[in-house]
């Protein structure tokens, strides 16, 4: 059972703190417990009715009106304008009130109609990425249970890795690059979605995946000579050593073209390579893959 402060929900939400407090005194949408020091502590169900009423709202039901709807009134009305509209944020929200509940037919519903409305690609760039970020605040502040994470990791990368599948072995620009995650890196998402941009580019792939040492990095690269490198730092653990990581790439490949991508590399200020791309998202890696 999860307790969120007001911040959190504000965050998850996009409806700012001060909105919340008056909607609570007003209109009664939701009625948190307090701690001994007068603190707002919000549960699943408060999340989830925030989230839907932000939602109503965002699409312009007036808070007067949506108060006046019971549980069932209100999902209703958000599946009429899932099926009428196009905002991501619908679809963000809807997945993530199915990870609280780890409704797994739901969330497995949601995804599949995306990728037949919009395609795959752009179901993960616009809608499966946004929601990863938004729901980033439940792991920092431990809101998310380790049942949660894998539900949805497991989720998600099964449909990327069915896309992959999907594409054509043969390789079309006589390109090779090589995937891989360094030592202690859990975090495969990302860099399966990559794999996907890439092979869709038409590039021959060699995906070493997560928590690869460094030394077989470099046998793969001595054996298979790929073009290009791609990599991808996420986890905490990295910190200030970001830079040195860097540095070893850089020095152990000095021929090669190496694309670095990750939350570390983001929230910290990297030193310019001669060989080493920073880039942040698939849009950026499609750029690169295209100068290759």
């Amino acid at each position: 059972m999860g307790q969120y402060s007001i911040k959190e929900l504000e965050k998850l939400s996009g409806i700012k703190a001060h909105t919340i407090r008056i909607w609570e005194k007003r209109h009664h949408i939701v009625e948190p417990q307090r701690t001994d020091t007068n603190i707002r502590l919000y549960s699943d169900d408060d999340l989830k009715r925030i989230i839907n009423v932000s939602l109503l709202n965002n699409l312009g039901i007036k808070i007067s009106r949506i108060a006046d709807m019971s549980h069932e009134e209100m999902n209703k009305k958000i599946l009429e304008l899932s099926e009428q509209k196009n905002e991501a944020t619908i679809f963000i929200d809807q997945l993530i009130l199915a990870m609280v509940d780890l409704d797994e037919d739901k969330f497995e519903k949601i995804l599949s109609n995306l990728i037949l409305r919009f395609g795959f690609e752009r179901t993960i760039t616009e809608i499966v990425y946004p929601f990863m970020e938004k729901i980033g605040v439940l792991w920092q502040t431990e809101n998310v249970t380790p049942a949660q994470e894998h539900f949805i990791s497991h989720l998600i990368r099964q449909k990327i890795i069915v896309a992959i599948d999907g594409l054509t072995t043969a390789p079309v620009t006589g390109k090779k690059a090589l995937l891989f995650l360094p030592e202690n890196e859990w975090h495969e998402l990302g860099l399966l979605f990559f794999h996907y941009i890439v092979r869709k580019a038409g590039f021959k792939t060699y995906y070493l995946g997560q928590s690869v040492p460094f030394q077989d990095v470099v046998s793969v690269v001595n054996t298979h000579n790929p073009d290009i490198i791609i990599t991808s730092l996420i986890s905490s653990p990295f910190g200030t050593r970001v830079q040195d990581y860097l540095n070893r790439l850089s020095e152990a490949f000095p021929d090669k073209k190496v694309f670095a991508s990750g939350y570390q590399i983001r929230h910290f200020e990297i030193k310019n390579f001669k060989n080493i791309q920073i880039f942040h998202n698939a849009l950026n890696l499609k750029d690169l893959l295209a100068l290759v």
